[in-house]
């Protein structure tokens, strides 16, 4: 399990890198969503892969905490997911006001000379 995890992990951050440095905005855009969901997973992951255990401890003596999930990684996951989308969002808008602007949509605001690519 932790060698498909881990690939994932690897392929979403490659693939969010990748999409990062593209010239148009709303590949950039995709490629912050993908590295966000990659960092979501290791945050994820680092708190124990567990299935079916709880997340929160009885009160009172003592307990063994291998049976009980971590719930700081899931809260950080959930705060993360929200914080994410509402950037998402904030990147949509700047990229429909860039484009509304400028007439292009790539990074830089200018569309690449064509004539004096071959030359």
């Amino acid at each position: 399990m932790e060698i498909v995890l881990s690939a994932a992990i690897g392929v979403l951050a490659a693939s969010g890198i990748w999409l990062v440095l593209r010239p148009r905005t709303f590949q950039v855009v995709i490629g912050l969503c993908l590295l966000s969901y990659a960092v979501n997973i290791f945050i994820f992951s680092m708190g124990r892969l567990t299935i079916g255990k709880p997340a929160i401890m009885p009160k009172g003596g003592w307990v063994n905490a291998a049976e009980y999930a971590d719930p700081l990684p899931q809260a950080l996951v959930l705060t993360a997911i929200v914080i994410s989308f509402a950037t998402t969002a904030l990147f949509l808008v700047v990229m429909m006001v860039s484009k509304g602007l400028t007439g292009t949509d790539h990074v830089d605001g200018s569309e690449p000379d064509r004539n004096s690519e071959g030359k």
